[in-house]
């Protein structure tokens, strides 16, 4: 039953929770530095872009930018372990999902913490390949993330799905040809996920059951 499925998932809003982690990174960050902080709401409208993206939208300079994403990737290195969780029902939705499912992972975080972070919870095991901004030219909403996670498995034949939190991965999705699923578990309304998908559920959990009860039903037909 699982040689017919490949899921990719984000990991922020969708898989883990690290906003307070990305939170006290940027504060850190800007005082390093002696710059203004921003309100942590306008962090949390840009998470899931690229930190030089986020740093850029917040008011840094182009020229300094890289200067600030260093110093923040230094202290999330120190923090990130214990000041991240898994959102509810994650484990148990990466679990069902590898019954009938390959599984990978499609990020703008780092690949290299990304990976620590999913080890740290005891979960790596389960993904075939781990895809982090490190890993491509150009990140989400760009295909190129999804298309190189894609090279890990035989998609030929394959239901590929993406399931993501925000607009840049169901956008990513449809520019790599994939069928994409929203959560509202994360930091995209569904208002604007259905601009981009016509399937949305409140968390990853149930974008797994449905997921399952699809390809079960695909199964059943094709005995």
């Amino acid at each position: 039953m699982g040689e017919r499925v490949i899921i990719l998932f984000d990991l922020d809003g969708t898989l883990i929770d690290s906003t307070e982690a990305i939170l006290e990174s940027f504060h850190f960050a800007f005082d390093f530095y002696g710059y203004r902080h921003p309100k942590d709401e306008d962090i949390k409208c840009l998470i899931g872009h690229p930190l030089d993206v986020m740093f850029a939208r917040l008011g840094v300079e182009e020229a300094r930018v890289w200067d600030f994403v260093t110093v923040y990737k230094e202290h999330y290195r120190e923090i990130s372990t214990q000041k991240t969780v898994l959102l509810a029902r994650a484990k148990d939705a990466i679990i069902e999902a590898s019954q009938f499912a390959e599984l990978g992972i499609v990020t703008t975080k780092t690949g290299k913490y990304s990976r620590i972070l999913m080890e740290h919870f005891s979960l790596m095991h389960y993904f075939k390949v781990l895809i982090g901004r490190e890993n491509v030219t150009y990140p989400k909403p760009h295909a190129e993330p999804i298309l190189k996670a894609l090279e890990a498995f035989d998609p030929e034949d394959k239901d590929i799905w993406m399931i993501g939190d925000t607009q840049m991965d169901m956008i990513a999705a449809e520019s790599a040809g994939v069928k994409a699923v929203g959560v509202l578990c994360g930091y995209a309304t569904q208002e604007e996920l259905e601009k981009f998908t016509d399937v949305t559920f409140s968390d990853t959990y149930e974008a797994i059951m449905w997921l399952k009860s699809r390809n079960l039903s695909h199964n059943e037909l094709t005995l």
